[in-house]
């Protein structure tokens, strides 16, 4: 991947990373299997539900990465080796893949300071995929907080 342009801030950074990855043009998209995609919603809510690890505000699997606001109640590389272990071997079984790392090592985190912040935050990450023209309505993309089947899709 190249780096971003110039001197960026956190903020922007992250706004250029995930511009880039909606593009899905390079690197893996297994995430846009269903099968792939529900194994990681379900690792999630199996995360923050039965594991109590965190609080689970909004998300949305993309099909090449993934967007979380959570409060983390343990320490936030707990909640995501969780998340990412669990999901990485359910994945990777599905795939038929052994020996390569499903999820790349590195996470990028952001503390939300007002509720006003935590608001943008939420409906950047629910619309991530109208963004990414693959949906006109956040609530239509099934991989996401937004739409209010993705709870009952992972459990039915």
């Amino acid at each position: 991947m190249f780096p971003p342009p110039g001197a960026l801030s956190a903020g922007q950074a992250f706004i250029w990373m995930d511009r880039y990855l909606d593009e899905a043009r390079v690197g893996p998209t297994w995430l846009m299997r269903e099968e792939v995609a529900g194994v990681v919603v379900q690792s999630i809510h199996f995360a923050a539900e039965q594991l109590g690890y965190c609080s689970l505000h909004a998300f949305v699997v993309m099909a090449n990465h993934v967007h979380l606001l959570v409060t983390p109640l343990v320490s936030p590389s707990k909640l995501l080796q969780s998340v990412k272990g669990y999901s990485a071997r359910e994945a990777n079984k599905l795939l038929d893949r052994t020996g390569g790392p499903f999820w790349q090592t590195e996470s990028y985190d952001h503390w939300i300071r007002d509720d006003s912040e935590f608001e943008r935050v939420r409906r950047y990450i629910e619309n991530n995929p109208v963004r990414s023209g693959l949906v006109v309505k956040p609530e239509d993309y099934r991989w996401s907080s937004a739409n209010a089947g993705s709870k009952a899709v992972v459990a039915g």
